[in-house]
């Protein structure tokens, strides 16, 4: 919402001076901060857990989706980053493929790349020519003995190359996931909080019928300050809570760090930021593909609000 946006200094300074104490101790912001984000939210993503980053999101999923489902492998994108834990790189083809490479229990799908990928724009359906690699994978995992946990994927890959998968690709997943008994992980750490504009949350570009089962949040969410999420549904969440080991985070959740989190969303509703992403987005999208009638290097611009690509090439023929 802006570098040192006024709100949201005032916000955290106004509770800094009042109380800032450790998550064992309960406080009405945590409450009041995870109701707000239910509200943007499907109905069935209503348990919450807060943390410091994004990474620790990630990691938090991996875990509630092992827990829930007693399986362990991952089905992962192409090209993924999903942060910089030991767990995250070992999901993450854009780090393990520099360090000690694929684990036996992580398996990669083709990025759903309609400009570059397998199956491009002029196939007559990509959304489920890209669904059905993952039910080939989820397949020669079995035949392996192996199960499947979680397909764990950006809503819009971002480091993958700012890629917009084709409507339908998620729910086609979701139905060869949930048959092998896991679970959808959606990180919104880089798109969620309205940057697509359209929506809130980027993973509904794929249509109102779709959920994921669980959501994490990051970057955006405390304009800058320490803070992430993890949502998800009480079934996932009352099977992790069954181990007996809870789930405990010191700075997670504390006072200020909702305080932060409350005030970027009124600053998001206050400003109409949501539809300033659609206006500014379009406005940028117009004029790049102006430059793209002109300039033979520009192969491909693509994006939604303000999540934008431009796709550089060297052969338009490649």
């Amino acid at each position: 919402v802006g570098h040192c946006h006024p709100d949201i200094v005032k916000a955290a300074h106004e509770q800094n001076q009042l109380l800032n104490t450790n998550s064992r101790y309960l406080h009405d912001n945590l409450v009041d901060y995870a109701e707000r984000l239910s509200k943007t939210l499907p109905e069935k993503l209503c348990i919450f857990y807060f943390l410091n980053s994004g990474s620790e999101a990630n990691d938090l999923a991996l875990r509630l989706a092992r827990q829930y489902t007693n399986h362990e492998d991952v089905i992962v994108l192409d090209h993924a980053y999903h942060g910089h834990l030991t767990s995250l790189i070992d999901i993450s083809p854009y780090k393990f493929r520099n360090l000690e490479g694929q684990k036996e229990w992580v398996h990669v799908a083709p990025v759903p790349d309609t400009y570059r990928g397998l199956y491009r724009e002029d196939h007559e359906d990509s959304a489920t020519a890209y669904a059905d690699e993952v039910k080939n994978i989820i397949e020669h995992a079995h035949k392996r003995g192996r199960k499947i946990a979680a397909f764990f994927v950006e809503s819009l890959p971002s480091v993958g190359g700012q890629i917009i998968p084709p409507a339908g690709y998620f729910q086609k997943v979701a139905q060869h996931v949930h048959k092998a008994g896991g679970v959808f992980v959606a990180d919104e750490i880089q798109v969620g909080f309205g940057r697509v504009g359209k929506h809130f949350w980027a993973f509904q570009l794929q249509g109102e019928g779709f959920t994921p089962d669980i959501v994490t949040m990051g970057k955006p969410i405390g304009n800058g300050h320490p803070i992430a999420c993890v949502a998800t549904t009480k079934e996932i969440a009352e099977a992790f809570a069954a181990t007996g080991v809870e789930y405990f985070n010191t700075f997670g959740g504390n006072p200020v760090s909702c305080a932060v989190g409350l005030a970027v969303l009124d600053v998001l509703e206050k400003e109409h930021l949501q539809a300033h992403a659609t206006e500014v987005g379009s406005f940028l999208m117009k004029l790049l593909k102006e430059q793209q009638i002109k300039h033979p290097i520009i192969g491909d611009v693509r994006g939604c609000g303000l999540f934008i690509g431009v796709d550089l090439i060297k052969d338009q023929g490649e």
